[in-house]
């Protein structure tokens, strides 16, 4: 309704003058109901500005301790959020509600890196993430590295979970990620790690080992021009993904929630849209694919692993090492798996991939929680049953205990 209109109406109640509101409804073209109401209220009131409550604010508290991480990103806290927590908003409000209350994480350096291009199936980049610290909800520390391995053409990337950075884990992880992509690319760009070069007085060379693995697999380890890791952008660029699992420090139960972690964002951003290409790695990668080399029959795992046991999962999950029990997760009942001991860790894998880690123990039966809890829920119909508490229980009358 017109302004003036509102505030004759205003004076009127004021003076206590009540006017013809069916005349007025004719001369102004406005409903005679709509003029009652108006004089009633005494013109025209100020609406009160609404009071929107965002989704966000229900999580302002972990937001902010999540932004004290150092390493973390705006992405890996709203997709924490959206795994831990179900948050609903999009990814572009979750920007603007950043912004609107002045959230700040701090800036990498703006280095340049130059951009090149390979045909596909010509190389394949790998470098190391390195001493990575994670802290468990139950104040459990670990400390590890990530082997980052990203294919040339596709983008496609593929991060190996390694304690060491040895030769042996060098070596180890490289044989998982071209199990992984199912063949071998022409060439491998690495810078020079200590893993793969031997310093003598005459300069750096291959190892022996690497030199027999080029052999083994007809492939070439080609080393960065020192002082220009520029070379190595694609590798380097798939790093800040990494920063995703930060987000979930002090957020993950134990050794092999955080494997599962791991593996949960590895898929995300080979299926996210790269800014380069502007088509998702596992689409390229189809393509991809069909130009990688065979893998040699006579490079097997077992070559070039460390000494190793064998051994079929049983029903009860529990592999047998040293006189101890430890679990693997409930999909690998009656597979062949790998056990593996460096330093007083116990690795296990299927085929070349890393399916459980547990501190040696002197408890006969270890179990991680995760695993337990997993097998424990197809038995129990139901729902309303605390799972937790029976798994504790239960694994106390069989004298184990959870990692």
């Amino acid at each position: 309704m017109n302004m003036c209109i509102s505030t004759k109406l205003a004076e009127f109640k004021h003076v206590n003058i009540k006017p013809n509101f069916s005349e007025l409804s004719r001369l102004l073209g406005v409903d005679r109901h709509t003029l009652k109401k108006h004089y009633e209220a005494g013109g025209v009131k100020p609406r009160k500005k609404r009071q929107y409550i965002s989704e966000l604010d229900n999580y302002k508290d972990i937001i902010e301790e999540k932004l004290e991480i150092k390493g973390v990103t705006y992405k890996g806290i709203y997709l924490f959020l959206k795994d831990r927590h179900q948050l609903k908003c999009t990814y572009s409000n979750f920007q603007k509600y950043m912004k609107k209350n002045m959230y700040t994480i701090k800036k990498c350096n703006n280095t340049p890196h130059i951009r090149f291009e390979t045909k596909p199936g010509a190389q394949l980049q790998v470098d190391w993430k390195e001493d990575i610290e994670m802290t468990s909800k139950y104040g459990e520390k670990y400390k590890f590295n990530l082997f980052a391995a990203t294919l040339g053409y596709s983008r496609l990337h593929y991060f190996v979970y390694s304690e060491s950075r040895t030769r042996e884990a060098f070596i180890r992880c490289f044989l998982d990620v071209l199990y992984h992509i199912g063949g071998v690319t022409k060439e491998i760009l690495t810078d020079n790690m200590k893993s793969i070069v031997n310093i003598l007085k005459e300069g750096k060379i291959k190892s022996r080992e690497i030199i027999q693995l080029e052999k083994d697999l007809s492939i070439r380890f080609r080393f960065c021009k020192i002082s220009s890791p520029e070379t190595k952008g694609k590798v380097e660029s798939s790093n800040r993904f990494i920063s995703r699992l930060y987000a979930y420090n002090k957020d993950f139960e134990d050794a092999s929630e955080l494997l599962a972690i791991i593996k949960k964002i590895n898929i995300e951003i080979n299926n996210e849209i790269n800014k380069t290409t502007n088509i998702a790695p596992t689409i390229l990668f189809k393509k991809e694919k069909e130009h990688l080399q065979p893998i040699p029959s006579k490079c097997i795992f077992d070559n070039y692993i460390l000494e190793s046991k064998t051994i079929v999962v049983p029903s009860t999950m529990l592999v047998y090492y040293k006189g101890c029990e430890y679990s693997v997760p409930m999909k690998y009942i009656n597979k062949r798996v790998k056990l593996m001991q460096i330093d007083n860790i116990l690795h296990i894998y299927y085929n070349t991939e890393l399916i459980g880690i547990h501190q040696i123990s002197k408890n006969k039966i270890n179990y991680a929680k995760k695993d337990y809890e997993e097998a424990l829920k197809t038995s129990i119909k139901n729902k309303d049953v605390d799972i937790l508490k029976i798994s504790e229980e239960n694994l106390k009358l069989l004298g184990g205990k959870f990692e």
